[in-house]
């Protein structure tokens, strides 16, 4: 399966980074207005679990996602599954209909403008995202891909590549978690 590994750090100021990243060749995405709707499960509570499912739209595009436990101490890893649906605003209405028909719970919105920047160093995609999340600030996302067998060589890309942006307290809760107030994800 695939993982996702990415670490978070709140940053009181995105320039410096982005000026960083452009220099090192990164490249700009378009910006996107992400709205994620998180759902717990009915028998089981991904708070406890931290496992994560929610329904992603951006603009009139949706998407389904898994994410599993965290895996790793230093960074979050875990395992994501995730998938396209019919796009527009009808569709993302059934959906979400159909998992409180099954049972799942609404928890909460997260809305962020999110701006990709693609980013590859060594053979290793990246994409480091710069986010500004409402009602919580600005925040660089550092994500990469991997396998089963290369999840320690994408963790340690990672953490280096946050060490050279000089980004040095990661966050390691969640976007949901944050507004949420929670101690853990």
């Amino acid at each position: 399966g695939m993982y996702e590994v990415e670490l978070k750090f709140p940053v009181a100021d995105v320039a410096p980074i982005v000026s960083q990243i452009a220099a090192w060749g990164a490249i700009p995405g378009s910006e996107q207005l992400q709205v994620d709707q998180y759902f717990n499960h009915p028998g089981r509570d991904f708070a406890k679990t931290n496992e994560a499912f929610r329904l992603r739209r951006i603009g009139d595009e949706n998407r389904l996602t898994y994410k599993g436990p965290v895996l790793d101490t230093r960074t979050k890893m875990r395992r994501e599954i995730e998938f396209p649906i019919a796009s527009g605003g009808a569709a993302a209405d059934q959906c979400r209909e159909m998992l409180v028909l099954l049972g799942f719970r609404p928890v909460r919105e997260v809305r962020k403008s999110r701006v990709p920047f693609q980013y590859t160093e060594a053979g290793r995609e990246f994409e480091i995202a710069v986010d500004l999340v409402e009602q919580l600030g600005s925040f660089i996302e550092i994500e990469s891909q991997a396998g089963e067998a290369d999840r320690s060589a994408a963790r340690d890309a990672i953490l280096e590549l946050a060490e050279r942006l000089e980004l040095t307290q990661p966050g390691p809760r969640s976007y949901l978690g944050l507004l949420l107030g929670q101690i853990n994800e």
